[in-house]
């Protein structure tokens, strides 16, 4: 698959937004050495742009940045793509809403998943941004596209944009890659919050109307339209 001229525009300004996101994992401490990634999906073309494997954070350059098919082909890029890329490209061939996915193995929320535990919807926060609770997701390996189904199947059932992989970590979606860093910094929030009040006793869920009504207004009313 050859990258045409009708989408060198758009792969650009990805390449430069993607390598941008990742700075916002290590400014909020979603990641140590090489962990974690960002990709896109390339609107109208069925291509993603995905962080290359094991280069440090500090190295990440918009051309170093990889574009694969939604197979996990390499398209174009000098460097091998993320260990994670067949399972990202699974999520995009699957869920035709989502434009991007992140991953990381954020200490509260991996801790979650080390536990095999969905994080409780006890924050309007939790409400917001997740519409319920976290969930978790099977154990998958790494290298397949095994973790990619399992994503799919977890969130197939739930409105929240992040979920737990068992013994992993969290991955998060949205309707572009900002989208899904943002889910990504506050599945740590939130799983670190609700950890700390566990500390302190039982944390009081939220009634699911109030759930639901909390979802919609942030959803479609909150912030700027």
């Amino acid at each position: 698959m050859t990258v045409t001229a009708d989408v060198r525009d758009t792969l650009l300004d990805l390449r430069r937004e993607v390598c941008a996101l990742h700075e916002q994992l290590t400014r909020y401490q979603l990641v140590v050495w090489t962990a974690g990634n960002v990709s896109a999906r390339v609107p109208g073309h069925d291509l993603l742009v995905i962080k290359p494997s094991g280069v440090s954070y500090d190295d990440l350059t918009p051309e170093n940045m990889v574009v694969c098919d939604l197979h996990g082909r390499v398209v174009e890029g000098e460097h091998a793509p993320s260990s994670d890329t067949d399972a990202q490209a699974y999520v995009y061939r699957h869920m035709p809403e989502v434009g991007g996915v992140v991953h990381t193995h954020s200490t509260y929320a991996t801790a979650w998943a080390a536990r095999g535990e969905p994080v409780p919807c006890v924050l309007t926060m939790g409400a917001d941004e997740f519409g319920g609770e976290i969930p978790v997701g099977p154990f998958a390996v790494i290298g397949d596209d095994s973790i990619g189904r399992g994503i799919v199947e977890t969130l197939r059932h739930s409105r929240s944009k992040a979920v737990l992989m068992q013994n992993h970590g969290p991955f998060t979606v949205g309707r572009d890659a900002r989208s899904a860093v943002k889910a990504a910094v506050m599945c740590e929030d939130v799983a670190r919050t609700v950890h700390v009040a566990r500390q302190l006793g039982q944390p009081l869920p939220i009634a699911a109307d109030a759930v639901d009504s909390l979802f919609d207004r942030y959803q479609n009313v909150y912030g700027q339209r």
